[in-house]
């Protein structure tokens, strides 16, 4: 798993795997609104398709960064080069780490909970506004969670 450690592909000093994962969450927030897309065009099991094929992949991506901070020394070892102050980026980190976690489980919420109504046969059809409220805010947690992983990357290896 060296190769995780080599120079990223993003001009900065972060390892190959944490510009991958920043890649990946900066495009989630257009790749989920993608999914959304199709179900306002009534493409329902399209739809339910791509969000689940999504959230999973985000899964992996979730675990393969985990990983990689875990070998590569932690949130410390990254702060290593770094001009920002330790507890201004250890805020961002902490700030981020919640609003992510909250938007897991909310969408695992909003999949486990879309994927049981459609073999219900109750969505689309009576639980669809729920479900539109439910994913608004999954969506809205996706985008925050995409933002303040940027920030954390930008304080860890930009500036």
């Amino acid at each position: 798993m060296d190769y995780m450690f080599t120079q990223g592909f993003l001009g900065t000093r972060a390892p190959l795997f944490m510009d991958v994962v920043t890649l990946i969450v900066a495009v989630l927030p257009l790749l989920v609104y993608g999914a959304i897309a199709l179900a306002r065009k009534k493409l329902f099991k399209a739809h339910g398709l791509v969000q689940n094929i999504i959230f999973i992949i985000s899964v992996i991506v979730v675990g393969y960064f985990e990983y990689g901070v875990r070998i590569g020394g932690g949130f410390d070892a990254f702060m290593q080069g770094s001009g920002v102050s330790h507890t201004y980026a250890s805020v961002v980190l902490v700030l981020h780490i919640i609003i992510a976690v909250l938007t897991l489980v909310y969408w695992s919420r909003t999949i486990v909970k879309a994927n049981y109504q459609v073999i219900k046969g109750v969505l689309p059809g009576l639980k669809s506004n729920e479900h539109k409220l439910l994913a608004l805010k999954t969506f809205l947690g996706i985008v925050f969670t995409s933002f303040s992983g940027i920030w954390v990357y930008l304080l860890l290896f930009v500036y």
